[in-house]
């Protein structure tokens, strides 16, 4: 294939312990150029969407209480990604998958991608709890419970995904090699089983869970809207005024009683809206990371290696969750598309 006269940016590397230093050099392709510039406006896309969610929740009051508070956390690990994570990855897309900017960077890095990434991931989890719970036992479910089971799942989330982020930093596996100039997350066997498991495979577990039971709530409640019959069965009433006369006799038949409701109610709307949110923030979680996570989990257990190429594919798959998360949440929620067009028209 012939290659259009564009070059990336060269740096001096000096090499390991042999002391090599020369140019990295890499011609683009126009398929290249493309797939960066995709890249960038992704990267650019991801943070002004969650941005501008973060700035709606905090501007409008009626937001500042739960479930948005949940939002918010997920919004907040999201923009992270967005602008410490994604930009960072995509310089090392752009000298070809090697790290030139240093050991200290690198672990600052991978640190911040696997804080972020797992915190999100468990954003989606708590949201898929909270509306669980919300649907299922929503008279034990109160403002003041749902709040506080919300700040705790925020706190988990936050504590269990710097644990597993800051686990490597206190020499469980290694994460640059200034010999190859690769930078990537700790590929310590034991590590790699309890990140992947930390990060992905218990909360995909969770969430699969609860929109099992949601979809069994749901199908109860569609199941249990039959219409009610009462048809009391035919009285006959005698009156006898005295014992010569004639005995008389009234046939009262009660009409058939029928309740019918048309249509849902107003929560049943609610909930349903609720639920179908829930599926497809599920959905797109699982499609997004299960490639990354399947071979982040595979490659280092069995010390086999897939193309460079496909690692950048599954990475920039996963990164795209955070762009789809608002865009996916704001979609089911009128209340956020008002106050969107409210913060447009004011700054108008």
């Amino acid at each position: 294939m012939t290659q259009p006269n564009v070059t990336a940016p060269s740096a001096n590397i000096s090499g390991g312990s042999g002391g090599e230093s020369g140019n990295l050099y890499r011609p683009f392709s126009v398929f290249s150029v493309l797939t960066l510039t995709l890249l960038a406006m992704l990267v650019v896309a991801t943070f002004v969407w969650n941005l501008l969610v973060l700035v709606t929740i905090l501007r409008v009051r009626t937001f500042h209480r739960v479930p948005h508070n949940l939002v918010a956390s997920m919004a907040i690990s999201d923009v992270m990604v967005a602008g410490l994570v994604m930009p960072l990855s995509l310089v090392r897309e752009l000298y070809g998958r090697r790290w030139i900017l240093g050991r200290a960077l690198c672990q600052v890095w991978i640190s911040c991608d696997v804080l972020c990434c797992t915190a999100s991931i468990w954003n989606v989890t708590a949201i898929a709890l909270d509306r669980y719970w919300s649907i299922t036992r929503h008279l034990e479910y109160t403002l003041k419970t749902r709040k506080r089971i919300s700040n705790v799942m925020i706190g988990l989330t936050w504590l269990l995904s710097s644990v597993i982020s800051l686990s490597p930093l206190f020499g469980w596996g290694e994460t640059y090699s200034e010999d190859s100039l690769t930078c990537q997350v700790s590929q310590e066997p034991s590590y790699t089983v309890f990140s992947t498991f930390g990060a992905f495979y218990l909360p995909l577990c969770v969430v699969l869970f609860v929109y099992w039971k949601i979809y069994k709530a749901a199908k109860f409640r569609i199941g249990s809207r039959k219409t009610n019959t009462i048809t009391p069965m035919a009285e006959v009433i005698e009156v006898k005024e005295a014992e010569r006369q004639p005995q008389m006799a009234f046939t009262v038949r009660h009409a058939t009683v029928s309740f019918q409701t048309d249509g849902e109610t107003w929560r049943e709307q609610k909930e349903r809206r609720a639920a179908l949110m829930v599926g497809i923030l599920i959905g797109v979680f699982v499609l997004c990371w299960i490639p990354f996570f399947l071979a982040e989990l595979i490659i280092p257990l069995c010390s086999c290696d897939i193309p460079p190429v496909w690692k950048s594919v599954f990475l920039w798959l996963g990164y795209s969750n955070s762009f789809f998360n608002p865009l996916i949440y704001t979609a089911f929620n009128k209340n956020y598309n008002n106050a969107f067009r409210n913060l447009f028209s004011r700054q108008r």
